[in-house]
């Protein structure tokens, strides 16, 4: 292992200037695919940071799929791929870009419900209910449900029973929780807004649970479009308040 890396300056995000030196290595090719990173008391020497911003780096490499932690032998370089999807903070911190990840969701979801009702099984639509009302659950009490959220779309790609899009979905899962956080905290400023949701996500389970690929097509594809109509609805307040600082997990975050 012959590569060394500079100290890193002081200032913030520490663990992401690291991890941002390493990727690029491993994506120019200078850290070779199969090759063993140093140590962990190593890189803190080279790049003159603590163990916690190694590993926090480490491991947001870890959730890319660009470097493999081996039991008892190390971290490994992994096959780099296509290089992921990657917001500037600029961007991610408008409204503009949230619109364009729910557009996403909106291309991507409507075509996932229509399979979901084409395929689902009994205990499919049994599971879809069961995260359905997770959300009202956690919204009762007085979480955001975000995470809830992102589960009951993630099960409907479970009842299409395509694995390639439900690792898609997986994937750009990072952004889509980031999206979900913003629409969310719109939605709940506004009563109307939280009972048209829970009302549009209830019409696209009925119309799995029906089998009817139509209609579920017809209400994902509507869900999306309100929640594109929601965010283009928000107060400016909303944004310098909560918008502009919830946009920020549109980054790639670590472990998602």
């Amino acid at each position: 292992m012959s590569t060394s890396f500079l100290a890193i300056k002081p200032g913030l995000k520490l663990a992401e200037q690291v991890a941002g030196t390493l990727e690029a290595e491993i994506r120019a090719g200078r850290l070779t695919i199969g090759e063993k990173l140093p140590t962990e008391a190593a890189l803190v020497q080279q790049f003159g940071v603590s163990r916690t911003v190694v590993r926090e780096a480490i491991s947001r490499l870890k959730s890319l799929g660009l470097l493999d932690a081996r039991q008892g032998s190390g971290v490994y370089v992994q096959d780099p791929g296509i290089a992921p999807l990657s917001f500037g903070r600029t961007l991610s911190a408008s409204r503009e870009a949230v619109a364009q990840i729910v557009e996403v969701r909106r291309a991507l979801e409507s075509e996932v419900a229509v399979l979901a009702a084409q395929r689902r099984s009994e205990q499919d639509v049994l599971n879809i209910r069961a995260a359905l009302q997770a959300i009202a659950i956690a919204v009762a009490a007085g979480q955001d449900g975000v995470d809830e959220d992102v589960r009951f779309h993630r099960a409907i790609a479970q009842a299409a029973g395509n694995p390639f899009m439900i690792s898609t979905l997986d994937y750009l899962a990072q952004f889509l929780r980031g999206a979900t956080r913003v629409t969310r905290a719109n939605e709940a400023r506004r009563a109307d807004f939280a009972q048209a949701v829970n009302l549009e996500h209830e019409l696209i389970v009925q119309a799995i649970a029906a089998a009817d690929p139509e209609a579920a097509h017809a209400a994902a594809a509507q869900h999306m479009k309100n929640a594109l109509l929601r965010i283009q609805q928000a107060d400016e307040s909303f944004w310098q308040q909560d918008g502009e600082r919830l946009a920020q997990s549109l980054v790639p975050q670590t472990g998602q």
